[in-house]
Order: structure tokens, then sequence, then C-alpha cells
């Protein structure tokens, strides 16, 4: 049986056994971002037995969608959306999977796990400006080239991926800046257009929901502004000290543990340096 069409709530996968770190979003009979392959089964455990409809993905990166072709093998009737700039990626991630493990090296398989394809038949390509059933899709790049985001209109939910940042407990809000695809102007824009449904939450995937939607957008916007200028001004040692500082401010060590798993501070650095020499080259 599922929970109420309407009924929202949230699955931490656990990634690595650490808590707030990658948050599944569930509403009804459809999850969004169901987080890494590794993770899978603490998805499926939370679920016990319901299978949903659909898997929403707001982009492909290994953390929000990962454990998709996984968890397609136990849901054969479960449909998947994603961008168009996604879907190949997700039909055959060879690629994708050469691309991140240039980053992670030899971590890559304890962290993210098994990339399983996911059929082509089972996709349904999104380019952003449809409105399916009580859906409203909105390309949102900035974060990833192929990231779009949600609003599910009867409840006012707007499922925003990494447009809305990370926030977790009572830390800060930090733009998530891995490379390859990192743009500050597209950036900017897409909070605006997420900003501009007028949604009650937003949520996001690392980690929770929050109702104080504008302020959020705001936090997000200076986010972009502090840390990019800290990136163009500096080089990547003083870049990772100043952002580790800053996760760790709260004084909890469990909010700054979540912070750096969700979003591993030797990543950030180089998004933004390849985005500024974009700009200046």
């Amino acid at each position: 049986m599922f929970r109420g069409v309407s009924e929202h709530r949230e699955i931490d996968v656990l990634h690595l056994g650490n808590p707030r770190a990658i948050c599944c979003h569930q509403l009804g009979d459809v999850l969004v971002d169901p987080g890494p392959e590794s993770s899978h089964a603490a998805v499926l455990e939370a679920l016990d037995g319901e299978v949903p409809a659909r898997i929403l993905l707001t982009h492909i990166h290994f953390d929000h969608a990962g454990a998709t072709g996984r968890l397609l093998e136990h849901w054969p009737d479960c449909e998947v959306w994603v961008h168009e700039r996604g879907a190949p990626h997700l039909v055959d991630p060879r690629k994708l999977v050469a691309s991140a493990t240039r980053i992670y090296g030899d971590d890559m398989q304890r962290l993210w796990g098994e990339v399983v394809p996911v059929p082509q038949e089972r996709l349904t390509i999104l380019s952003g400006g449809e409105t399916l059933g009580d859906w409203r899709v909105e390309y949102t790049p900035g974060h990833a080239s192929h990231h779009v985001s949600y609003l599910h209109e009867p409840s006012a939910i707007a499922f925003v991926g990494d447009v809305g940042g990370v926030r977790i407990g009572d830390g800060p809000t930090i733009p998530p800046t891995p490379p390859p695809d990192i743009d500050l102007e597209l950036w900017h824009a897409s909070i605006d257009r997420v900003a501009g449904w007028g949604a009650e939450r937003w949520a996001i995937t690392h980690f929770g929901t929050f109702d104080d939607v504008d302020a959020q957008a705001q936090a997000m916007h200076e986010g972009l502004e502090r840390w990019g200028a800290l990136a163009r001004d500096t080089d990547a040692e003083t870049y990772e000290r100043e952002i580790v500082a800053e996760m760790r401010g709260t004084g909890d060590p469990s909010t700054a543990e979540a912070f750096l798993q969700a979003m591993p501070p030797f990543t950030l650095y180089p998004g933004l340096e390849r985005y500024w020499a974009r700009k200046n080259g």
C-alpha cells in the first residue's frame, strides 16, 4: 500500500553509513533522486515492499541517480524521468563512469558502487517546460548541464536537486561545484526560475526539505558569489581550507561530517577553476 499521493517523506540513504548526506525524496508513488548504487539497499528497506511508479532524476550524478538501474531490476514497471542531455549516459554509463573515475580513482567503487545501465524504453525524456500530470518541469542548469527541477503543484513542493545548494541541519548553505559543468550565470538564473514557482517548500538532496524558500534562494545567490569569487582570486589549497572551515563552523561534528560526505571538498575548487578558465579564456 502506498502512502497518500501528496504525502512526502525523506529517505536517508545513509551513504557509507553516514546520516544526512544524501536524501531520496518520496512523494506518493514517486521517488526523486534515489542516490548511489552503493546505498540502494537502504531505499529498498525504507520502501518495505512499495513499488514506485516513477523515479524522477534532477540530474545524473552518481550521488543522485547512480542507484536507478539497480532499482529498476526490482521494479519492472517503473519509469524514469531524465533530461535529454543525461539520458544517453543512463543507457550507456561507460563515459560517465570513466569521467568520475578520473576524479575518485580507486575510491570509485567504494563510493558509488556498480552503475547499472537503464533500458532506453524505461525513460521519459525531458527538455524542460513540460507539464506532466501534477508535475511541472524546468531546465535548471548551472550545477550540471543535464539538471532539471520539478514542481509538484498540489503539494507546492519544488524538488530542486543541487540547484538549491547543500544545507544540513543548522549549517550554512554552500553551492556544490564539481566539474565539469559549473556555470555561475546559468545557476543564478535557475535559482530565480524555481523561486518563480512560488513553492511553499524546497526539497534538496543534501539534505532535506525547507520552507524558508526566499531565504534559501538568497543564500544560494550569495554563496555562488562568495565562493565563485574566492575560487577566482585564490588557489585550490586556500579554497579547500576555507570551505572546510565553513563546513565545520557549526561546531557540531556530526553536521560537519555530513557536509564533508555530501560534497567532498577536494571536488569543489576544480569545477569553479574550470568555469573561470572557460570564462576568461
